[in-house]
């Protein structure tokens, strides 16, 4: 017993023909009535007066004709209030990102994606690259915002844009007042970096390499919220996001100066788990992403 053999004995009831009754079933007429005498040796009962026309539904065809309403009705019930549970749940796009994206950035995206899906709902957790990562695998989330992003067997990565890095430095400090820098002016001066085994500081420190650049390192941090208030607080230089800095050299705490002849960039990436299946609303937020990689919102 089944789904489409409770609304075909239902129809053929109601219609009072198995002709009509197939056809809405899309099966022979042979089909119908064959089917009517199997179920009808199966309860043991007659369902339909066939010595009448049209047919007439006897009362024990009539209990049963009740009973595949019924479950015919708690079926599309069912369905309807599963729909708007995957609907609610769907509606949610999960993103776990790396703290530099910045809460503002991340604010005005969810604006504008409100705007776009005013029925869908983003979640936002912030945190350290590797466990961005972790939480892709783990799917706990549908999509990572990671500097450097790496491929793998497991991760798919789309490239998502380029940030020029700067020299950051405090409001009085020496170079503050220079609209450029050279590699030499870099040399032998206060740095404030990452922590070692952050992809940012390999990057950085190969451009030393390249530049011949040596610097005295003060401080390092694992983030860019502290050295960027180390920087503000006069403790050295640093080389910083440009774009990251906005906030503080609009509000005067830190200036922004370009390198001559650089060709320094933070990539960011968006990872997702290979043969990710996205929902509606992550695919939406997705497609938000790569369609604004700066997200209108202005640089340094």
């Amino acid at each position: 017993m089944n789904y489409e053999s409770l609304k075909l004995f239902k129809d053929i009831a109601q219609s009072r023909s198995f002709s009509r009754g197939a056809a809405m079933n899309d099966v022979s007429q042979s089909a119908a009535s064959q089917h009517v005498q199997d179920l009808e040796k199966w309860l043991g009962t007659q369902l339909l007066d066939r010595a009448t026309r049209p047919l007439a539904v006897t009362p024990a065809g009539q209990m049963y004709v009740d009973f595949c309403r019924d479950v015919l009705r708690r079926k599309e019930e069912f369905e309807g209030a599963l729909d708007r549970l995957k609907q609610q749940v769907e509606g949610t796009v999960r993103v776990a990102s790396i703290y530099s994206i910045g809460l503002s950035e991340m604010a005005q995206l969810e604006e504008e994606f409100s705007k776009r899906q005013p029925e869908a709902q983003l979640s936002v957790e912030y945190l350290r690259p590797e466990k961005v990562y972790s939480s892709v695998l783990a799917d706990e989330c549908d999509l990572g915002l990671v500097s450097y992003a790496e491929a793998s067997r497991e991760i798919t990565v789309i490239p998502w844009r380029q940030e020029e890095m700067l020299v950051a430095t405090a409001p009085d400090h020496p170079l503050a007042r220079r609209r450029q820098l050279t590699a030499d002016d870099l040399n032998g001066i206060e740095f404030i970096g990452f922590d070692e085994d952050l992809p940012i500081r390999r990057e950085v420190d190969r451009f030393f390499r390249e530049q011949g650049i040596e610097v005295t390192r003060t401080l390092h941090f694992d983030n860019l919220q502290m050295i960027k208030e180390a920087v503000a607080h006069g403790v050295g230089v640093s080389i910083l996001p440009a774009r990251i800095m906005r906030d503080e050299v609009m509000q005067g705490r830190l200036v922004a100066i370009p390198i001559a002849a650089s060709k320094l960039f933070r990539p960011l990436g968006i990872i997702h788990r290979k043969r990710k299946h996205f929902h509606l609303a992550a695919q939406a937020f997705l497609e938000l992403l790569q369609e604004k990689p700066t997200a209108d919102f202005g640089v340094v």
